[in-house]
């Protein structure tokens, strides 16, 4: 099995390191740190391992990533749900949606292409944190709302090694 390892990198609390094989890269966390115990919207990036479910993309800006994961096209009525009273609590949805959801369909280029990491879907936990993706960073690497952030390059890298059997293992230290 393969893994992404992600660690807390310095100086801030949202700067992490990710290395995956020989690929070394600077990534993003949550504004808030890491957490052992995640809660909808406290902006911080959960710890653990989790396995890559599925690749996301846009099809007006990337080509379909060529990788064996299952690949989605994302459009504008692609949205994420993180209402935790909807029974569809940290899954994909249509949009317009009654349900407070997230926007796949975005302006600012971070879900162009990204990883949906198989966090608290096993089942779903409501209020546990939802639409924890390893997408593409802003800004020179501003901090993220739990996510993990990397340049296109180390997307780019990841497109091309990760496998169904790859995890990705976020802790606080190198190990």
């Amino acid at each position: 099995m393969k893994h992404i390892h992600v660690t807390l990198g310095a100086p801030c609390a949202h700067d992490g390191l990710l290395r995956f094989g020989t690929h070394r890269a600077r990534c993003a966390l949550g504004r808030a740190g890491v957490t052992a115990n995640k809660v909808e919207g406290d902006k911080k990036t959960p710890l653990g391992s989790f396995q890559l479910r599925r690749i996301w993309y846009r099809p007006d800006r990337i080509t379909r990533p060529e990788n064996p994961l299952p690949t989605i096209q994302i459009s504008p009525k692609s949205g994420w749900c993180d209402d935790v009273h909807a029974n569809c609590y940290n899954r994909p949805i249509r949009r317009p949606s009654r349900f407070n959801h997230e926007r796949l369909w975005r302006n600012d280029r971070l879900y162009d292409v990204f990883f949906e990491l198989g966090y608290n879907d096993a089942p779903a936990k409501a209020g546990a944190g939802s639409a924890i993706f390893l997408h593409l960073e802003k800004a020179n690497f501003q901090p993220t709302l739990g996510c993990i952030a990397v340049s296109h390059a180390s997307m780019a890298y990841l497109l091309r090694h990760a496998t169904p059997d790859t995890m990705l293992t976020i802790n606080k230290k190198s190990s």
